[in-house]
């Protein structure tokens, strides 16, 4: 074999590198728009088995709930706001654009919590009362945070489920303060232990 220059040396690295910008490049782009790796990590997960997801009720602006608020009645209740229910509809198309387009979804009784998981549009949604706010209450946490645990140790979760509730439910299950609309995907690894494996945020200013 005859002499190989240095400068086959500066060429064999600069075409390893045009390859390797080529491959990443392949690789975001297999990605759906918006979407980065560990997203795409955390609804892999979810489908895996053995995982959930619970989010927060989308945008509504303020804090608490008015002194005559009443279940039922939204107009005694602090309720989404335009942004909110835009954002709540671009979660549901995350969903779609995932491979999920049913799901068993839950809620808090709260209408900001109701009007979310219906503009999910991914099934019907069930009321399911130990997800509501202790916010004004919070000498319920440790009762009914246990009561939460109990009724997820005996889902079902081949299929996708969907808990929709406030940020203080979601804190005292997983020490996590979520942003308005942030799904936490969460994994049931045995009783009585539920371990966060993925944060998805939806930003309405991006979409």
């Amino acid at each position: 074999m005859g002499y190989i220059g240095p400068g086959y040396t500066r060429y064999a690295w600069l075409g390893q590198g045009v390859i390797a910008i080529v491959a990443v490049a392949l690789l975001l782009g297999a990605l759906p728009a918006g979407l980065n790796a560990d997203d795409r990590a955390a609804w892999e997960a979810l489908q895996s088995g053995d995982h959930f997801v619970i989010m927060r009720h989308a945008i509504a602006p303020g804090t608490g709930d008015p002194a005559n608020f009443k279940i039922g009645d939204c107009s005694t209740q602090r309720n989404l706001s335009a942004a909110g229910r835009r954002q709540a509809a671009l979660i549901g198309k995350q969903f779609r654009t995932n491979g999920i387009q049913t799901a068993r979804v839950r809620s808090s009784q709260w209408c900001r919590c109701t009007e979310t998981a219906e503009l999910l549009s991914l099934g019907p949604v069930e009321p399911l009362p130990v997800l509501n706010s202790f916010f004004q209450r919070f000498e319920r946490e440790a009762r009914q945070t246990k009561r939460l645990k109990e009724w997820l140790d005996h889902q079902d979760l081949t299929g996708t489920l969907v808990l929709v509730t406030h940020q203080v439910n979601i804190t005292a299950l997983t020490n996590v303060f979520p942003a308005s609309g942030e799904m936490l995907i969460i994994r049931r690894s045995k009783r009585g232990e539920y371990v966060v494996v993925g944060r998805i945020q939806t930003d309405i200013e991006r979409q």
